[in-house]
C-alpha cells in the first residue's frame, strides 16, 4: 500500500470476496458493514492527500459484535437484542478509526459474551448460530470470541477485536492458532462493550502475528474519560507505538514455566507441562528458564462475582443504547422466555442466577469475595513468577489467573499435535502494565518456536470436499 500497489479498496474487496467464498459453513461473521467500501476509498484518499494516519491506514479489521459500532445493532448474539442500535462507536472504534482502520465487520460469539447459560456450545449464539473451527469441525472453537479468531484464521480480515472476561481472547486464539492478547484491564476502553463483569472484562487484538498484535492493540489502548479504569493507559498506550517487539530480547529474558497440577479428592491428580521441545528452544535463544509447581483449583467464588456484577453492568449499558425495546437484563430475559422456541435452545442460567441475586443484602459477600478471589489469583503469580519477566503455560492454561488479577496476557501459536493436528500454542503472562514488554517477549518466544499453518493446510479435506 505504501509502494501503491495495493489500495484499501482493492484490499478489502478481496477480504470480501473470502468471506463469501468461505464463510458460508464457518460463520464466523454476524454482518458486513455497508458501508466498508466507502471506509476504504476515504482511507486511499487520505494515504494520496496527507499520507497514512498510522500502520493502521486501510486495514480491514472484525469487530466482535458486542462492540458497538454506531448504526450498526450491537447484538452480542442475543435475538433480542437484534435492533439495539448504538448511536455511536464504541471508544476502542473510535481510536481504530482515528488510526486509519476500515470496519469490515461484525464477527459472531458465544451468546452473551458466553454467560448466558451452563452447557451451550462454545461459538453459538441465538442469532448467529454455530461458529465452526477450521481447524477441525469437531474441535470447538472455544469461546466467546470465536467468530473473531475463525475470522483472522481464514483470512477474512487482517485482524479481529475480541474481548475477555476469564479466557474469551486466549482460548479460541489457541484453538485457531492465532496470537491472542488480553491486556491489562483498563489500558483499552470497556466504553461502548456488551458487559459481563466491569472487574475483568477487556477487549484485545486476535491477529496472525505479534507485530500485527502490537499494531492493534497500540491503536486502541489510551485513557478514556467513560472508563476510570483506564485513566493510568496514556504512558503504556504510547509506547506501544514506539516500542516495536524485539525477537532479540529472548536472550535477556527471564521466564518461569509453570507445571500444573489439577485434581481434587474426586480426581486423580493431572500434570501438564509446556513440553520439554519449547524449553529448550527457548533455552536455546538464550532465554533463562526455571521451573515452578502451581496448582490450579478455584479457591474462591468466580462466578458469584460475575452474577453480582452482571445484571447493573447490563442495565447500565442497555440504558444508554438507542432506540431499543430491551432496556434491562430483566426484560431482556422476559424477551428470551417469550420466544424461547427461538432463543433459548440451551436455557439462561447465568442470566436467571444474576436476577436473583439481592445487592444490597449481598453486597458484603460481594465485595469480600471479590477481594479475596483477586487477591489470590494475584499472590499465586507473583510467587511463581518471583523476580522473573513472565510465567510460561502451556495452551491457554494461566489465563484465568491472569483475567482475575487484571494482568495481561498473550499467547503465540507453536505448531500441531503429531496425533490430531490439533492447534497447540503457549500463553506468557506478566505483570500489571507490563504489556509493551510482554510483546516484545512473545516475539522472541515467535521467533524461536512459533509455527502456523493455514486450516486448509491443517485440514485439508473439510475444503476440498466442498470445492474451496
Amino acid at each position: 500500500m505504501a509502494r501503491g500497489d495495493l489500495t484499501s479498496r482493492q484490499l478489502v474487496a478481496g477480504y470480501l470476496a473470502r468471506i463469501e467464498r468461505y464463510d458460508g459453513f464457518l460463520g464466523a461473521i454476524r454482518c458486513l458493514l455497508p458501508d466498508a467500501l466507502e471506509q476504504a476509498e476515504a482511507s486511499d484518499a487520505r494515504r494520496q492527500d496527507d499520507g497514512p494516519c498510522s500502520a493502521l491506514e486501510g486495514v480491514p479489521v472484525v469487530v466482535k459484535d458486542n462492540i458497538d459500532v454506531k448504526g450498526s445493532p450491537t447484538t452480542a448474539g442475543a435475538l433480542g437484542l437484534s435492533v439495539s442500535v448504538p448511536t455511536r462507536d464504541a471508544h476502542l472504534v473510535q481510536r481504530l478509526r482515528e488510526a486509519g482502520a476500515v470496519i469490515l465487520a461484525k464477527a459472531n460469539l458465544s451468546e452473551l459474551a458466553n454467560f448466558l447459560t451452563d452447557n451451550m456450545p462454545s461459538g453459538y449464539s441465538s442469532i448467529g448460530g454455530q461458529v465452526l473451527n477450521p481447524y477441525d469441525l469437531a474441535l470447538t472453537p472455544s469461546g466467546s470470541s470465536s467468530g473473531s479468531a475463525v475470522a483472522v484464521a481464514m483470512g477474512m480480515a487482517a485482524g479481529a477485536v475480541g474481548t475477555e472476561t476469564d479466557g474469551s481472547i486466549i482460548s479460541p486464539a489457541v484453538n485457531q492458532s492465532l496470537v491472542g492478547m488480553k491486556p491489562t484491564l483498563g489500558l483499552v476502553s470497556r466504553d461502548g462493550i456488551v458487559p459481563i463483569a466491569p472487574s475483568q472484562d477487556t477487549a484485545g487484538p486476535m491477529a496472525l502475528t505479534v507485530a500485527d498484535a502490537r499494531i492493534l492493540l497500540a491503536a486502541m489502548a489510551g485513557p478514556d474519560p467513560n472508563d476510570p479504569a483506564s485513566s493510568g493507559a496514556e504512558e503504556v498506550a504510547a509506547r506501544l507505538w514506539s516500542a516495536v517487539p524485539d525477537p532479540a530480547s529472548l536472550g535477556r529474558a527471564r521466564f518461569v514455566v509453570a507445571d500444573l497440577r489439577t485434581g481434587d479428592g474426586n480426581q486423580p491428580t493431572e500434570r501438564r507441562t509446556v513440553s520439554g521441545e519449547v524449553v529448550r528452544a527457548l533455552e536455546g535463544a538464550g532465554a533463562s528458564i526455571r521451573h515452578v509447581q502451581m496448582t490450579l483449583q478455584d479457591q474462591t467464588d468466580e462466578l458469584f462475582v460475575l452474577h453480582y456484577e452482571f445484571a447493573p453492568a447490563m442495565d447500565r449499558y442497555l440504558a444508554g443504547m438507542g432506540d431499543t425495546p430491551v432496556r434491562t437484563l430483566a426484560q431482556l430475559a422476559e424477551w428470551n422466555r417469550s420466544h424461547a422456541d427461538k432463543a433459548l435452545k440451551y436455557g439462561q442460567t447465568h442470566v436467571d442466577q444474576a436476577l436473583q441475586i439481592d445487592h444490597p443484602a449481598a453486597r458484603e459477600r460481594y465485595e469480600e469475595t471479590r477481594r479475596r478471589d483477586q487477591g489470590a489469583a494475584i499472590n499465586a503469580l507473583e510467587d511463581a513468577l518471583g523476580d522473573a519477566d513472565a510465567l510460561v503455560f502451556r495452551g491457554d492454561e494461566g489465563a484465568t489467573w491472569a483475567a482475575r488479577a487484571g494482568w495481561p496476557s498473550i499467547c503465540i501459536p507453536i505448531g500441531y499435535s503429531s496425533r490430531s493436528r490439533r492447534p497447540l500454542g503457549l500463553t506468557l503472562v506478566g505483570r500489571a502494565w507490563s504489556d509493551s514488554l510482554l510483546l516484545s517477549l512473545a516475539a522472541g518466544v515467535e521467533s524461536a518456536c512459533g509455527h502456523r499453518a493455514s486450516p486448509v493446510e491443517i485440514n485439508p479435506a473439510v475444503f476440498t470436499s466442498r470445492g474451496l
